[in-house]
């Protein structure tokens, strides 16, 4: 999938809606506690494989596109808690209790088969190394455009509304489902077993947040929940938890 066209269409998607807001002694609470973490592969158990050119640049591809999630579900949380006074759990619980160990799935590998900038093909100015912590990565900066100019186009459509930040979650998920399929495919041409169970383990866990995504949507009466979007975001075929 082309990123770079995912943010030209994103621009232009759906209706803005306000939802939430409002006093009380709290705020309005979206979705509930529901419990995203999956155990984990271990891809030191794995040997060294020979990796290509392809699955190196895969690793580090993914590695920004699982940042980007983490990275816009914390800011969206944040935003609409601070600005509407509703507390979209879907985005946290997903963040703090996923996407963390995504990235640092992907980091493992990275520094399993030390991989270093000047060996990619897809990556512009680096934006951190292999090395640096994972809570000192740079929030909402990319070193593969393709990944900047979606984040920038999501980051503008979740804070027009609370409908819209549920959306963009939709988004994300059918964007790393899609990005992941051929990825998985290289990794099985090319044998790296662990390459295959780290991308298969990321990719079981975008289709349960999409389907919590599609809950919170239809929470709002959003009958379609994701499929409101269109065609392009409409899964049913997915499989649920």
């Amino acid at each position: 999938m082309r990123l770079i066209s995912k943010a030209a269409s994103i621009a232009a998607v759906a209706i803005l809606v306000g939802c939430g807001g409002g006093g009380g002694n709290g705020p309005v609470v979206i979705g509930d506690d529901e419990n995203f973490y999956q155990g984990a592969p271990n891809v030191y158990a794995y040997p060294q494989y020979e990796l290509t050119q392809q699955n190196k640049d895969d690793l580090a591809f993914m590695g920004n596109e699982e940042r980007l999630a983490y990275d816009l579900y914390t800011y969206l949380y944040n935003y609409h808690l601070t600005n509407s006074n509703t507390e979209i759990r879907q985005l946290s619980n997903i963040a703090n209790q996923s996407e963390t160990t995504h990235i640092k799935v992907v980091r493992d590998l990275v520094n399993k088969y030390e991989i270093e900038p000047d060996e990619l093909t897809i990556i512009g100015e680096p934006v951190a190394s292999r090395t640096t912590p994972q809570d000192e990565l740079p929030a909402g900066k990319y070193d593969v455009e393709h990944v900047q100019e979606l984040y920038d186009a999501l980051e503008d459509k979740g804070k027009q509304s609370v409908r819209d930040a549920l959306e963009v979650g939709c988004m994300v998920e059918v964007t790393d489902i899609n990005d992941l399929n051929p990825k998985i495919d290289a990794a099985n041409a090319s044998g790296a077993k662990d390459l295959v169970e780290a991308f298969e383990f990321l990719r079981a866990g975008s289709y349960n947040h999409y389907w919590a995504f599609d809950r919170g949507l239809k929470s709002l009466g959003i009958s379609d929940g994701c499929c409101s979007l269109g065609d392009e975001w409409c899964h049913p075929e997915y499989p649920q938890r």
